[in-house]
Parts: structure tokens; C-alpha cells; sequence
């Protein structure tokens, strides 16, 4: 499972609003989709200002559990980072 995905899904377990599942699904908060430089931080400072059943998932967040895959880094790599390295 993408790790968008799977954070997508807990975010709507934990109660959080729909706006925010939806950038999760969109891949706003993971490591090779984002437009953001950290989006990992970004998940953390969202959960921590919503608090609640959120800030369960900011420690998650923060102990790894939201950051891309081997198998996603290279999907991107292959996408998107090998013609960085051809550009040079």
C-alpha cells in the first residue's frame, strides 16, 4: 500500500477533517509527491494544531511511520530523478 494511502486511511480512522485526508490522498504530505520541501513536518505541525486523536498520528509521523518507501523512492527516482542526474 502507497504510503499516501495508508496515511490517508489513519487520518480518517482518527477523526481528522476531510480537507486534510484529501491532501493525503493527493500526496501533499509525502516525501516524493509533495510540493512542500518537508511535508513530514508539515503532517506533524497539522496534527498538533488540530490536537485531539491527531496528535497520536504527529508521533507517528515523527518516528518515520509516513516517510516513503525504498520502493517509492525509486518509482520517483525513475520518474522524476534520473533526468535530474541526465541534466547535469
Amino acid at each position: 500500500m502507497k504510503t499516501k494511502v495508508h496515511l490517508a486511511e489513519d487520518l480518517k480512522a482518527h477523526g481528522a477533517p476531510e480537507e486534510m485526508i484529501r491532501k493525503a490522498v493527493d500526496g501533499y504530505y509525502d516525501d516524493y509527491e509533495s510540493p512542500l520541501a518537508t511535508p513530514i513536518i508539515q503532517l506533524v505541525l497539522d496534527c498538533e494544531k488540530l490536537g485531539g486523536n491527531l496528535r497520536g498520528l504527529a508521533i507517528k509521523a515523527r518516528n518515520g511511520e509516513y516517510d516513503g518507501t525504498k520502493e517509492e523512492a525509486k518509482a520517483w527516482f525513475n520518474r522524476e530523478g534520473r533526468k535530474l542526474l541526465e541534466d547535469k
